[in-house]
């Protein structure tokens, strides 16, 4: 006959063994969903271009070229020369490609442009997505073209999410981009991993995995510190204050580290990347004022 005693410390071994196997897998799900979730961030899906999508749509000539990074990545780009002696770099977003519409935006006013598929992004080479980091380089190898090919007075730089920190982090570094654009930067990549994360508890093992798959720290991904070395040269930060992508503290934090000159705009009820969309013509009036008052009018 089973005592009452032995009864009672066999649900308690019942209990105990229950609540072991639901930590365990707990544990399990948290490490496998940060794993994935790190290596989706690191080897984003590519944009399949669609045929024909491309500058000429809007009327726009331009060359399709290769550029080659300091670690010998090729990139796919698209590169139109300057009629004003002015030149803008064109960085791309997050699992996105280069824009013919942004191309062409900024060769109808008659800028040279240089626009390129990331590296792990699009027809570019590479497997690694840096978020930025790694990213830099592939602004270096367009600068370097542009630079190369001569008819250029100054060089500017535009950039949206992703490609808004990678211009940041590279313009601290290049002192031949002489203005900056950023529009829905992140201030620091530990910022961006809150946001993926769908719980805290997530945060620690993305960041594991992240560091892990990518061999960066976050303190090595902080736009928020590289914008700091941009000054004297002007920067416009551009956000709008219902980024669910982006923090929406984040245009505010860049603004407040950067130097002069400076500029910031940020709109209530607009989400990631989406002034252009609900402000067209003042946005492109802006954008393209700023361009020129700093590489244009300022030769």
């Amino acid at each position: 006959m089973i005592s009452q005693s032995q009864n009672g410390r066999y649900w308690r071994n019942l209990l105990a063994f229950a609540l072991l196997i639901s930590f365990f897998g707990a544990l399990f799900v948290l490490i496998r969903f940060s794993y994935q979730g790190a290596q989706s961030y690191a080897h984003p899906h590519r944009y399949q271009r669609a045929t024909g999508e491309d500058p000429s749509v809007f009327g726009v000539e331009f060359q399709s070229i290769t550029l080659t990074t300091e670690d010998a990545i090729n990139l796919a780009a698209w590169y139109t020369p300057s009629k004003n002696g002015g030149l803008i770099l064109v960085a791309h977003g997050f699992a996105g490609a280069r824009s013919a519409q942004m191309h062409a935006f900024f060769a109808e006013h008659g800028y040279g442009v240089i626009s390129w598929d990331a590296r792990a992004h699009g027809d570019s080479g590479g497997d690694l997505s840096t978020w930025g980091y790694h990213e830099r380089r592939d602004v270096k190898a367009a600068l370097d073209y542009a630079i190369s090919e001569g008819g250029v007075d100054k060089v500017g730089a535009f950039g949206e999410s992703m490609g808004a920190a990678t211009v940041l982090i590279a313009a601290a570094e290049q002192p031949q981009i002489q203005a900056v654009v950023a529009d829905s930067a992140f201030a620091a990549i530990e910022d961006m991993i809150r946001v993926v994360a769908p719980h805290p508890l997530f945060d620690p093992f993305m960041k594991f995995f992240s560091e892990r798959i990518t061999g960066l720290t976050a303190d090595d991904l902080r736009p928020v510190d590289s914008i700091q070395h941009i000054s004297p040269r002007p920067v416009f930060i551009i956000q709008g204050e219902a980024d669910e992508t982006v923090p929406p503290d984040s245009a505010l934090r860049l603004y407040q580290a950067a130097g002069e000159p400076r500029q910031l705009w940020t709109e209530p009820g607009i989400g990631h990347v989406g002034i252009r969309m609900a402000y067209a013509e003042e946005y492109d009036t802006r954008v393209i004022g700023f361009f020129n008052q700093y590489l244009i009018e300022n030769k």
